[in-house]
């Protein structure tokens, strides 16, 4: 077996009462998720309104079971858990009420196949657009990424999203330890995985947040604080990380201009790059570039 082969992916749902788009997200990955999975849904406490659709759907979709997170509330712990949990080799990481990674997972899949150790989806580059969710969380998180890539010279163009694609066999290295706060250890993650010299890519993606309801977790001054930890403790440190340019793959559901498109236009259409191939499907930012 070659070391770039996909046995199996866990799709890791960290939720907290997400009843209502966990119904929908479920229904989505049944359809829509070709190859050997599971669904690991993890939840905080036994009476999480998530436990009973999940007893539901399991009738109709066997890959799908409840994982109950004992190591502490929060998002980070839940990932621990679901990650130990897991029985596949790949792990993905996304939250119930995001559909957007769905349309994402062939070509991240791809990415790791190529040899890519840690795949992050991008909504500010490529074609990725963020639609949703709270205004002021917004702002504050594309501000955030440009200021972060600028001032610490990050690789990632999307360093906070919490969609995310890595061999669990490499999950141990990233010694997280962020504060249980929001998604505050996605913005770990994408900063440990460079300082690692873990090989990175992007997909594109049109997040579309809460698009079935249910209330957000966002609270602006936790969330701020954690962040901005982060971000400070980042930018200290990423002049050691290995320089690299992510490895890119747009969907062929996203144009250059973030909307539907069969193909990329012909002027952008992937030729070559730095005298390297590059196949349909999957270009760097090398070979495409963007006003």
């Amino acid at each position: 077996m070659s070391t770039n082969d996909v046995q199996s992916l866990a799709i890791v749902l960290p939720v907290l009462n997400e009843g209502i788009n966990l119904r929908i997200m479920l229904k989505i990955l049944r359809a829509t998720v070709d190859v050997p999975h599971e669904v690991l849904v993890v939840c905080d406490s036994p009476d999480d309104d998530s436990i009973p659709v999940v007893e539901h759907m399991q009738r109709d979709y066997e890959h799908v079971r409840v994982v109950h997170n004992t190591l502490g509330r929060g998002v980070i712990n839940a990932i621990r858990a679901g990650v130990a949990a897991a029985n596949s080799d790949v792990i993905l990481i996304f939250a119930a009420d995001e559909v957007g990674p769905v349309l994402a997972i062939d070509d991240m899949l791809e990415l790791i196949r190529e040899g890519n150790d840690f795949v992050s989806c991008t909504r500010y580059a490529h074609g990725g657009r963020r639609l949703g969710g709270s205004v002021i969380g917004g702002v504050m998180s594309r501000t955030a990424n440009r200021l972060f890539s600028r001032i610490a010279g990050s690789a990632l163009s999307d360093a906070t999203t919490g969609i995310k694609m890595f061999r669990k066999s490499l999950f141990d290295e990233l010694a997280l330890e962020s504060k249980p706060v929001g998604w505050a250890v996605a913005f770990e993650m994408s900063i440990k995985a460079q300082l690692r010299g873990l090989r990175l890519a992007e997909v594109p993606i049109v997040s579309i947040d809460r698009l079935y309801g249910g209330k957000s977790t966002f609270k602006l001054g936790p969330w701020t604080v954690e962040y901005l930890k982060w971000f400070v403790w980042g930018a200290s440190r990423m002049h050691r990380a290995p320089k690299q340019t992510p490895a890119v793959r747009i969907p062929r559901s996203i144009n250059w201009r973030g909307k539907t498109s069969v193909d990329p236009p012909e002027s952008l259409r992937p030729t070559k790059a730095n005298g390297a191939a590059v196949h349909e499907g999957a270009v760097t930012e090398q070979s495409w570039s963007h006003p």
